[in-house]
């Protein structure tokens, strides 16, 4: 799979119901706003909020074993291309592991994913799932990364997956390089060319020749535009 089918998998099949999903088990809970806190750097965010966001970060979840397992997913979900970086760049499993203290909820079904990992990896390739090749990786992937073509034994190993998806985006789009990526610019002014010249003809208004060349220039949209005392442009 490469990222133009991940995200139009993302967007159209597993992620039906939300991006954020909302409902009762751990993959269905709404992510907080902004769930990237980088350590309570986000402005506006109470004393006791930074001080808990720091409690959480001293903490440690995964082990290294479990990070490294989720590396190597985060990355086939979210892998590097021409435009932007994979998702182990930005920090998109610290993201997992800070939510994992946040939202204790996810801690049982991560865990259990993880576990069952090296349970098909041992079955399949007789190996953890750390050992295996590329190839072999894509192989258990496959099985879980399409939910209409699953079969039935793997039913939970696709929530888990598309638990594991939904975390992996939301930690990569609230960053800037996942903002980019999918042109996102936020709260921008939009730029203004005046007037339409058909609303000027239909009202009978019409731009003074001696301005036109100081009109509407777009290198200067930054620049503020100086009077003098009679209501004349100066420059």
């Amino acid at each position: 799979m490469n990222r133009r089918e991940n995200l139009k998998l993302l967007f159209t099949g597993s992620l039906g119901t939300g991006l954020f999903l909302t409902g009762c088990s751990p993959e269905q809970q709404a992510l907080p706003e902004n769930a990237l806190l980088a350590g309570g750097t986000i402005g506006g965010r109470t004393a006791e909020e930074k001080q808990r966001d720091q409690e959480l970060l001293s903490e440690t979840f995964f082990t290294d074993d479990e990070r490294k397992k989720l590396s190597t997913m985060v990355d086939i979900i979210m892998p590097k291309d021409d435009e932007s970086p994979a998702a182990t760049e930005v920090g998109v499993v610290d993201f997992m592991e800070f939510m994992m203290k946040d939202q204790p909820g996810y801690q049982t079904p991560m865990r259990g994913g993880l576990m069952w990992l090296d349970f098909e990896a041992d079955e399949k390739f007789s190996k953890s799932f750390n050992e295996l090749s590329e190839s072999e990786l894509i192989t258990i992937v496959e099985e879980v990364a399409w939910p209409d073509k699953a079969t039935p034994e793997y039913e939970g190993a696709v929530r888990w997956f598309n638990m594991l998806r939904n975390l992996t985006c939301s930690g990569y789009f609230s960053t800037e390089a996942g903002w980019k990526y999918i042109g996102y610019v936020g709260n921008t002014p939009n730029a203004w060319d005046g007037v339409p010249q058909q609303v000027m003809d239909k009202h009978g208004f019409k731009l003074e020749e001696k301005y036109l060349a100081q009109y509407l220039k777009m290198e200067d949209r930054g620049t503020v535009i100086q009077w003098d005392d009679d209501a004349n442009i100066i420059g």
